[in-house]
C-alpha cells in the first residue's frame, strides 16, 4: 500500500476526527501508514481493534501502524505492548498537526493528560471524504461520571465549540455541498455550560438555522433528554429542517439500575419526554442505547427495560451487553452471570427488531424525502434505511414513494417527476 489509510471505530465524533487526522497526515507527507482511530466504550470494542491491528500488520508488514482514539488514551500500555504498533497518539495529540510530521525524535507513545485540556479543539474541515451526511463537532468530553463509563477518561471534561465557530463549521460543510449535517458531541446536551453566559443547545440550533439558511437538513446525534432545554424542544417540535429522529442516552428502564449507573433521569422522565415531544410533532421517532445485564440487574429490573421500549415507542435500539471496564465503579459491583447477560441482550434486540419492522411496515405507501448516500441506498428524515431499485446520485435529496418494507429497510421508487 501507499499513502494513509484510516480505520475508524466507534462514534460519529471519531468519524469526524478521522478527517482532521487525514488532513494533517497528508500535509505532513505521511506515507505507508494505517491509522486505527479506536473506541473504548466496551471491552469488545478494544478487542476488535487489537484483532484488526494484527490482521493489518500481517497483510501490510511494511506499513507503519498508528493507534489513536479513546482506547489509545485509556489503554496506551496495551497497545505499547503490541510489536505491530509503530506509534500511539492520545485523543488531544491526534488533533495537533505537529504530531503527524515524521521524524526520528517523535516519541512512540505520545499521550498527554486529557484532563488538563480546558478548551474544545475548533476544527476546520470542509468535507468528509466519501460521506453525504456531514458531522459537525460542537462538543467534546463529559463532566458526568456514570459508573459504567470509561469515556470521560478518554475524552476529558466537557468542552464546547463557541457558537460562532460552530455556525461557521456548518456553513463551510453546506457550502461544499452537504445537504445534511449532524451535530455531534460526547455529551451533546451539555454544550454551552463552559462558555460565557452558559448558553443551551437550543440556542445553538437557533443560531445555526438562522445563520445557515441553505442548510436543508439538521440532525442531532445522541442526546441526554433530561438536559434538553425548552428552546431545544420547541425547535425539535416546530422546525422542519431539523429531522424528526432523536437517539436517547437511556441505558436502562429501571429506576434502581439508573441510580446505580449514576444516571440523572428516572424512567418516568424519559417516558414523559417522548410523550410530550411526540404530542407536539406526531412523526417524531426515537432510538436509544440500552445496556443489558448491568450488575445487580434482576429479572424484574430487566423487564422494566423491555417495557420502556414500548412505553417510549422506541424504533431504533442500540443494545450493549454489559462489559466491565477496569477502573470504573460498575466493574466492582456484583456481576450478572454471562449467559444471562447474553440472553437479555438477545431479548432486547428481538424487541427492537419487532419495533423497527412494525415502523417500516407503516411507511409503505408514504412519500419520503430521501438523502441518497450510495448509488442505491439512502436515509429518510426518520433515519430509516431506504433502498432504490435504480442507480442514484449520492448527496442528492430526492422525493420517493415507499413501495415495500422488509425487516430492516424500505424499498423505494422515485416519485413521479422526481429526478435521479
Amino acid at each position: 500500500m501507499s499513502g494513509i489509510r484510516i480505520e475508524t471505530f466507534g462514534c460519529r465524533l471519531n468519524t469526524f476526527e478521522s478527517e482532521i487526522m487525514r488532513g494533517h497526515a497528508e500535509k505532513a507527507g505521511l506515507a505507508d501508514a494505517i491509522v486505527f482511530n479506536t473506541c473504548a466504550v466496551t471491552a469488545e470494542a478494544t478487542r476488535q481493534v487489537r484483532q484488526a491491528i494484527r490482521k493489518a500488520h500481517k497483510e501490510n508488514p511494511q506499513a507503519d501502524i498508528i493507534v489513536t482514539g479513546c482506547a489509545a488514551q485509556t489503554e496506551a500500555e496495551t497497545f505499547a505492548a503490541m510489536p505491530e504498533v509503530t506509534r500511539i497518539l492520545g485523543n488531544e495529540d491526534k488533533l495537533q498537526a505537529a504530531s503527524w510530521w515524521p521524524g526520528s525524535n517523535a516519541p512512540r507513545v505520545n499521550v498527554s493528560d486529557i484532563m488538563q485540556v480546558k478548551e474544545a479543539h475548533v476544527p476546520v474541515i470542509d468535507r468528509l471524504s466519501g460521506r453525504t451526511r456531514a458531522f459537525a463537532q460542537v462538543q467534546n468530553g463529559c463532566d458526568h461520571r456514570c459508573t459504567f463509563c470509561i469515556i470521560p477518561f478518554g475524552r476529558g471534561n466537557s468542552r464546547s465549540v463557541p457558537t460562532d465557530a460552530a455556525v461557521e463549521q456548518v456553513r463551510r460543510l453546506v457550502a461544499e455541498g452537504h445537504n445534511e449535517v449532524v451535530l455531534s458531541g460526547v455529551d451533546l446536551t451539555s454544550w454551552g455550560a463552559d462558555l460565557e453566559g452558559a448558553p443551551k443547545l437550543g440556542q445553538l440550533l437557533g443560531r445555526i438555522l438562522r445563520g445557515v439558511p441553505d442548510l436543508k437538513r439538521l440532525r442531532l446525534s445522541s442526546i441526554d433528554s433530561i438536559e434538553a432545554d425548552a428552546e431545544l424542544t420547541d425547535i425539535l417540535a416546530g422546525e422542519e429542517r431539523v429531522m424528526p429522529h432523536l437517539h436517547l442516552s437511556l441505558q436502562s428502564g429501571d429506576n434502581m439500575i439508573l441510580k446505580r449507573m449514576k444516571r440523572r433521569h428516572a424512567r418516568e422522565d424519559t417516558i414523559r419526554f417522548c410523550e410530550d415531544l411526540r404530542a407536539k410533532r406526531r412523526d417524531m421517532v426515537f432510538g436509544a442505547d440500552i445496556i443489558a445485564g448491568f450488575p445487580t440487574e434482576t429479572d424484574e429490573m430487566f423487564q422494566n427495560s423491555l417495557r420502556i421500549v414500548d412505553e417510549c415507542g422506541l424504533t431504533f435500539l442500540h443494545v450493549f451487553p454489559f462489559s466491565p471496564r477496569p477502573g470504573t465503579p460498575a466493574a466492582r459491583m456484583p456481576a450478572v452471570e454471562g449467559q444471562v447477560v447474553k440472553r437479555r441482550a438477545a431479548m432486547l434486540r428481538e424487541k427492537g427488531s419487532e419495533r423497527l419492522k412494525a415502523f417500516l411496515a407503516a411507511q409503505v405507501g408514504s412519500s419520503q424525502d430521501v438523502l441518497v448516500e450510495t448509488p442505491q441506498l439512502g436515509r429518510t428524515p426518520h433515519f430509516a434505511l431506504a433502498r432504490f431499485g435504480q442507480q442514484m446520485m449520492p448527496g442528492a435529496i430526492v422525493r420517493a414513494v415507499v413501495t415495500a418494507a422488509n425487516d430492516d429497510a424500505l424499498e423505494v421508487a422515485l416519485a413521479q417527476g422526481a429526478a435521479a
